[in-house]
């Protein structure tokens, strides 16, 4: 009888052990999840929902927060509601608990008060036609899943700009940019990829932030070269900007890359899952197993994409749109690469911006710097 005692003890204690550490390993994987399935079009972690209070003409009142006080121009995005909002109206009357902006549009469906939004880099929604004005064609770019829709804005140059979205966003984003792109004379591909709408889903279900993902940006590049482009120029945002790294670096058509444009790059895949879970409340103690449960999940190691951004491994230009108030991509790591490559890395800082709204706190500084970047590539 004696031993039976400690046994049973012993076995409730393993058992509790291993209830114990699945329910780790589960709560890890969950964790995972805010980078891993972050769903295009839907926003991420970071960003907090906020109250719409009133609308009049030209004006929306919204709860005060640090998010509804950034600089610039923004997508306001709700549950069957897009908008656009300007600047901080500060002569504008309003209560202590609320902000008044510009309300520049609303381009789909309503506001009314009470209503949960969220801002958003994107601006516009539907296709170039639509929400530009802009000429253009529906592709399907051969990709080694599948067909991946993509957008082609024709122009006169035969150096094209490959653009790809990041995180939480479609192909939708890279249009605040179309236009300036446009004036330049550069044709556009603004290309859907892996687990976009209309794309073809990856085997996992899963986001690799980049890591394979990048194959489906060298389609797009062969694509460009097949029908006429003598050279390109890589645009990502966020994970898009990983891609674009990882094709500068293995790409077989790498040669006909001119030069890359890298806006608020995940430079750290470990970093930017760890604050994305962070955002969704994970206790800090769960984050090393969030980052275990992403490597067991999808193969993602932080050496490959550290590698890809290596400063030796830079072989062409590369304007970087950065800054420190991101809090899903810090930019220290695009610093550190900046001044390790000041003959190839040109670092534009924004303020006031966060993950993939470099443009969005200052459109003209912004698109300033674009154009001095873009000149000696035409």
């Amino acid at each position: 009888m004696r031993t039976v005692k400690p046994t049973t003890a012993a076995l409730s204690t393993a058992v509790t052990v291993a209830m114990a550490g699945a329910a780790a390993v589960a709560a890890g994987r969950l964790a995972s999840d805010a980078a891993l399935k972050a769903p295009p079009g839907r926003p991420l972690p970071t960003e907090p929902r906020l109250t719409v209070h009133a609308t009049a003409a030209g004006r929306i009142a919204l709860t005060r927060a640090l998010a509804s006080q950034r600089p610039g121009v923004y997508g306001l995005s709700g549950d069957g509601s897009h908008a656009v909002v300007g600047p901080l109206m500060t002569g504008a009357p309003h209560t202590a608990d609320t902000v008044v902006r510009r309300l520049e549009r609303v381009s789909h469906g309503t506001l009314e008060p009470g209503d949960k939004v969220w801002f958003t880099p994107g601006l516009h929604i539907g296709d170039p036609g639509a929400a530009l004005g802009l000429d253009h064609a529906d592709v399907d770019v051969p990709g080694e899943l599948g067909p991946l829709p993509a957008w082609f804005v024709p122009a006169a140059r035969d150096t094209w700009v490959i653009t790809v979205h990041g995180l939480g966003a479609t192909r939708e984003h890279p249009m605040n940019v179309m236009e300036f792109l446009h004036r330049q004379h550069f044709p556009v591909l603004d290309l859907a990829y892996r687990g976009d709408l209309g794309a073809p889903r990856p085997r996992d279900g899963l986001s690799h932030l980049g890591e394979t993902e990048w194959r489906d940006l060298d389609a797009a590049i062969r694509f460009a070269v097949r029908y006429g482009a003598e050279r390109v120029v890589l645009y990502g945002w966020s994970t898009g900007a990983t891609m674009a790294l990882r094709a500068a670096t293995h790409s077989p058509l790498r040669d006909r890359i001119r030069g890359l444009v890298l806006d608020s790059p995940v430079l750290s895949w470990e970093t930017t899952l760890r604050a994305l879970a962070t955002a969704r409340r994970t206790p800090g103690a769960l984050l090393p197993l969030a980052v275990r449960a992403a490597q067991g999940r999808t193969g993602l190691h932080g050496d490959r994409v550290e590698d890809a951004a290596a400063p030796g491994r830079l072989k062409v230009p590369a304007l970087v749109l950065h800054g420190p108030d991101d809090t899903v991509a810090p930019w220290g790591p695009s610093r550190r690469l900046a001044a390790r490559r000041p003959d190839l890395v040109t670092l534009h800082t924004v303020h006031g911006a966060p993950h993939g709204a470099m443009w969005n706190a200052d459109p003209a500084g912004y698109e300033e710097a674009l154009r001095r970047f873009l000149t000696p590539l035409m």
